[in-house]
């Protein structure tokens, strides 16, 4: 099936696709890779009488601010998975996380705000960046405004921007001494959706976790935290018996469905190990960034 009629826009600046947008409003749709919106166009589940395209409007750079990434809207998977880029050496989850998506013709179009923007609880990088606590920014026509990531997910396909914002740059911190991350995705086969999935992130201090962010994908209407298992590893020392006793509280308060990949009872069954895997990952790596011997 072929897409309706649109008009096609193609802004060359954040201030020209915001007015574009204020113009056209709820006719409009806004195209970043097009990995989501083109197939929905070509069944016609949503019908926009403009398309605002922002591939010419930039925001392709990743920066290093040292404690900091701040990755531009437009920046492809494909460059968050490229050996030995800035955002591989910096934050390893973000390339872990980017390489699993899908496969490499939608990594070379899909970006990384279209992702978030598109809200799909089944995405991987949303569950990653509620773990990272990344930072949104969104501009509209009054500038610029950052949204905490934990406020952004707001229900199935929505977000916390509003009508006439766009997403323009995400904010995460960068890996630092005594701190780790891991993403573990269980999935039907290699570039599947999950089927659940997992991103973790922990510091230690003398073996003792000090902060830890979990957040998990495709059991309920948004990415979502696990802030039960957070509070069963803060304090505690890193063992094998407490990341289980973790692991195995993050089917607390999910609301999964059942789908083609998975039951709704199959997804909390399947949940603590992946988590186990996550967070073991994790704990491993920010014992390696410590200085530690764990391998």
């Amino acid at each position: 099936m072929y897409p309706a009629r649109f008009d096609y826009l193609a802004p060359t600046s954040w201030e020209e696709a915001v007015a574009a947008l204020v113009t056209h409003g709820s006719d409009a749709k806004v195209l970043a890779g097009g990995c989501s919106l083109i197939p929905i166009l070509k069944l016609r589940l949503a019908e926009p009488r403009f398309l605002i395209d922002l591939r010419r409007v930039g925001a392709r750079d990743v920066t290093d601010e040292h404690d900091r990434l701040r990755i531009g809207a437009m920046v492809r998977e494909s460059s968050i998975d490229e050996p030995g880029g800035v955002a591989a050496r910096r934050c390893a989850i973000l390339r872990e996380t980017s390489a699993v998506i899908a496969d490499p013709i939608v990594r070379n179009m899909g970006t990384v705000g279209g992702n978030l923007a598109h809200a799909d609880p089944a995405n991987d990088h949303p569950a990653v960046m509620l773990a990272l606590n990344a930072e949104i920014v969104a501009r509209g026509p009054s500038g610029d405004r950052v949204i905490g990531v934990d406020d952004f997910f707001v229900d199935l396909y929505q977000t916390a921007l509003r009508p006439d914002e766009l997403l323009t740059e995400i904010r995460v911190p960068t890996d630092q001494a005594g701190t780790g991350g891991a993403y573990e995705k269980f999935e039907r086969q290699v570039g599947d959706f999950p089927i659940v999935g997992v991103a973790a992130r922990v510091s230690l201090a003398d073996g003792i976790v000090t902060t830890a962010r979990i957040g998990l994908t495709n059991v309920g209407p948004t990415a979502l935290r696990a802030r039960a298992s957070e509070e069963l590893l803060v304090g505690r020392p890193a063992t094998d018996a407490v990341i289980d006793e973790a692991a195995g509280a993050t089917t607390a308060d999910i609301e999964p469905w059942s789908e083609l990949r998975g039951s709704a009872d199959y997804k909390r069954a399947i949940l603590p190990v992946i988590a186990g895997r996550a967070i073991r990952r994790a704990v491993r790596r920010a014992t390696a960034a410590s200085g530690g011997d764990r391998g």
